[in-house]
């Protein structure tokens, strides 16, 4: 591959300029589906530590493997994988083994292997996307370049199966969802190198909106797909929003299913600046963080029993807390999340032409701001 250029590219402001047309011509307004999910009141994240490596200022995925932490950041600071402690310090840099063009997300493979997910394409033009993987012992790792079906998409999450199938959840302005897999269900070790090996869509989903504060957009950033996880025993999957995360049961392992067929629970995230990296740990917390957005690098949060919240049906809250934490959870009070609920539900009565009119007026806003640099070359 090419070196980097230093041009720069349109983020999501770009995104809702490019789909401008379409805030004119879309129709009378319509309800929907929310897609908001099952708001878990009492549950809520909590900080954990406070980086203070600029690597981190793009923070864009997070793993945990043999009990280290892992994260890295996207286009223009994804050239190495950064090793964690307990208080966020950075002890060690992994480099990633070929260049890449936007590595937005992090999974880990059956044999503690990192998957870098290169697939970011904000101006949606890249012909192949990418997985990259990465022995975080030994820095040794291959490309696996990928192909849509349909043209090109956005995607910010990655979800390793437990039967080793990679899926990619595409971060989509006004439509649903897409859910690729590889073509026949291959798993992470059938995936050519450098390839390239086809995908097929195997579903799709809408989160949101809802009313949670926190990211670049206000209300649409609620629907934006920015990053995914799973559990260690591969029966719980979180995607993550600008604002919210929600948390499918799998007991069965098959994500794909549990994705399109259930209801997830819902969580809101702490206001993040900008948030896009989620993981799981071993014990089944959920670890949540968020790129600076020019501003001081956010502190990790942690979401503490996330798989039980997810696999039990009938919780009724109550409070969580995480020992040595300081901080309250989010939505701590019913009453509070009754409110929150019944926004979120005025929320999903918004038509189509009114949230895309938030997401570009924001974009505007912001657009001078969320600028990076681009590849003179792509996968």
């Amino acid at each position: 591959m090419a070196s980097r250029r230093g041009t720069a590219r349109l983020t999501l402001a770009g995104a809702a300029l490019a789909l401008l047309p379409a805030l004119f011509l879309a129709g009378p307004a319509t309800a929907q589906s929310t897609g908001s999910g099952i708001l878990l009141p009492g549950a809520g994240f909590e900080p954990v530590c406070t980086p203070d490596d600029p690597a981190l200022a793009e923070l864009s995925g997070l793993a945990m493997v043999g009990g280290k932490t892992y994260g890295i950041g996207d286009s223009g600071t994804d050239d190495s994988v950064v090793v964690l402690d307990g208080d966020c310090a950075v002890t060690g840099t992994v480099p990633v083994p070929v260049d890449p063009y936007d590595i937005e997300d992090m999974g880990v493979g059956a044999d503690g292997r990192l998957w870098l997910a290169d697939t970011g394409d904000n101006q949606r033009i890249r012909t192949t996307v990418a997985l990259i993987d990465l022995d975080p012992t030994s820095g040794d790792g291959e490309l696996h370049r990928l192909t849509y079906p349909d043209g090109p998409h956005d995607a910010e999450a990655l979800l390793v199966q437990r039967d080793g199938v990679p899926l990619i959840v595409t971060k989509e302005v006004l439509v649903a969802n897409g859910i690729y897999r590889p073509a026949g269900g291959a798993s992470l070790d059938g995936l050519a190198s450098p390839g390239p090996t086809a995908l097929e869509r195997v579903g799709e989903l809408r989160l949101g909106p809802t009313t949670t504060p926190g990211g670049p957009v206000p209300v649409g950033g609620s629907t934006l797909v920015t990053g995914g996880a799973v559990s260690a025993d591969g029966t719980v999957a979180a995607l993550r929003t600008y604002t919210d995360v929600y948390l499918f049961s799998a007991p069965d392992g098959d994500l794909a299913r549990a994705l399109t067929t259930t209801t997830p629970v819902r969580v809101a995230l702490p206001n993040q600046p900008q948030g896009e990296a989620i993981a799981f740990t071993p014990d089944g917390d959920l670890l949540a963080g968020s790129e600076s957005a020019g501003g001081p690098l956010p502190p990790l949060q942690v979401l503490p029993g996330a798989v039980d919240l997810a696999r039990d049906e009938s919780w009724s809250g109550g409070s969580v807390s995480l020992s040595a934490s300081v901080g309250e959870s989010a939505a701590s009070d019913p009453s509070e999340a009754s409110d929150q609920a019944a926004a979120d539900d005025a929320a999903a009565q918004w038509s189509t032409s009114v949230l895309l009119g938030g997401a570009l007026v924001a974009g505007l806003a912001t657009f001078g701001l969320v600028l990076r640099r681009s590849r003179s070359r792509r996968h």
